[in-house]
């Protein structure tokens, strides 16, 4: 078997099955070379079949942002690893959606209901953000040899009870969507001033075998999370304690 079959097969021994929506985090350098990001794509999407979405972060924070307030649906590149790139610059049909910070790029059956509603939020993670349409699916999210702390999913639930840390300033972007249409849109920026973000304790929460597993895919160790069960877990220590999820420095 080939390393894109290998990872199939192993991807769904942990619990990718067809027809799922799944959230992907992923480090390249973590299945330790001889992985191409094109392998690590075929094989979720093998995984997943043609009933099946697949969903990655774009986030362009680094590129877009207060100091540099244009977004191109097109030319504005991600800033969180080779896979997430490979995805959105060369698997035809992959749709972005349109946020400036923090777009997802998805792939398969519910692509558009996953990344229509997006620019419809003046925040990074709100409710029509593909974060939270992910969990409304009933989706699950894969952390790929990255651990649990990139949890971009965990600002979606933090911007439902919008602790103190959150928020930054009110940014207005210039946009260009799909289509080559201009437009200005408003965007509350995400803060985190002198807090270190601890997405990981949400390990603890979960029961371990149903809510979260674990497991190798090649020499990447990986977990995989029922994302209504991270919602419900994360809410709930939100509510007793705001900053449950952080350390300050």
């Amino acid at each position: 078997m080939d390393i894109t079959g290998n990872i199939k097969v192993q991807l769904q021994g942990l619990g990718i099955n067809n027809g799922d929506t799944v959230l992907v985090h992923s480090s390249l350098k973590s299945f330790a070379g001889g992985v191409s990001p094109s392998q690590v794509i075929a094989a979720l999407s093998a995984a997943l079949g043609e009933s099946g979405t697949l969903v990655l972060p774009a986030l362009s924070y680094v590129y877009c942002n207060k100091n540099n307030p244009v977004f191109d649906y097109y030319k504005t590149p991600s800033n969180i690893g080779v896979i997430p790139e490979y995805f959105r610059t060369e698997v035809k049909g992959v749709i972005r959606s349109l946020c400036p910070t923090h777009s997802c790029c998805a792939f398969g059956a519910m692509a558009d209901y996953i990344t229509a509603g997006h620019i419809l939020d003046n925040t990074p993670c709100g409710e029509n953000s593909p974060f939270s349409r992910v969990k409304k699916l009933s989706g699950k999210i894969l952390f790929i040899g990255c651990g649990l702390r990139p949890n971009t999913s965990m600002h979606a639930v933090e911007e439902l009870f919008e602790p103190d840390y959150l928020f930054g300033e009110t940014v207005l972007y210039n946009m260009t969507d799909r289509e080559g249409k201009s437009f200005s849109h408003s965007c509350r920026s995400h803060g985190f001033v002198g807090v270190v973000q601890r997405y990981d304790r949400i390990e603890e929460l979960l029961t371990d075998g149903s809510e979260i597993k674990k497991g190798y895919v090649l020499k990447a160790f990986c977990h995989l999370i029922d994302a209504i069960a991270m919602w419900e877990k994360a809410a709930d220590a939100y509510s007793r304690d705001p900053h449950y999820f952080i350390d300050c420095h």
